[in-house]
């Protein structure tokens, strides 16, 4: 069995992603011919290549997306003291986003051209505390199940020495595109 990456390999794979998509566009919304007859997969990997801007709560939240495949999707994300609840750990809110946004990235690498997906469901389960003094943590998701009208997929939020954080799982509900007019 290899060893798990160390943090230092996290912080380095990171901060090369997030260099190269600060020299694109930036957070935002691709306008529509930027995406136009692209699968979600060519979308997804054409936003890691920075080509097309990045959903701006990734910015907010301190979070990146780092790698897509088909049916996967994986983000790492730096729990802040800015995200602290109350009682001193990270909001139950940011590690469900960071989850539901690994769970929805998946199953958008799974859309064909003129398909796209929304949450339906969206359950998470917390096993462990999570606070600042993990440098990061990283949110893998995996799609299930993809069919025409329904998608389902799981994640786990998990720490660089292994340790499981959160899980989720998620339903989202597959349409067509209106056409732009």
């Amino acid at each position: 069995m290899s060893e798990p990456p160390s943090i230092d390999a996290w912080i380095a794979q990171e901060a090369e992603i997030v260099q190269r998509l600060d020299a694109g566009p930036g957070p935002g919304l691709a306008r529509p011919e930027q995406i136009a007859g692209k699968t979600g997969l060519q979308m997804m990997e054409a936003m890691l290549r920075a080509e097309i801007p990045y959903a701006a709560i990734a910015k907010t939240l301190d979070f990146t997306l780092l790698s897509v495949s088909p049916g996967v999707a994986v983000f790492q994300g730096t729990p802040l003291p800015q995200h602290l609840n109350p009682l001193g750990t990270i909001h139950g809110g940011w590690v469900a986003t960071l989850l539901d946004s690994a769970l929805g990235c998946s199953v958008h690498t799974m859309m064909p051209v003129g398909r796209a997906y929304t949450t339906a469901e969206l359950s998470v389960n917390y096993v462990k505390g999570l606070t600042p003094k993990v440098q990061r943590v990283r949110a893998e998701g995996k799609v299930i199940h993809c069919g025409r009208q329904l998608a389902t997929a799981e994640a786990r939020l998990f720490g660089p020495d292994g340790t499981l954080y959160a899980h989720a799982t998620t339903t989202c509900l597959v349409f067509e595109m209106p056409s732009p007019r």
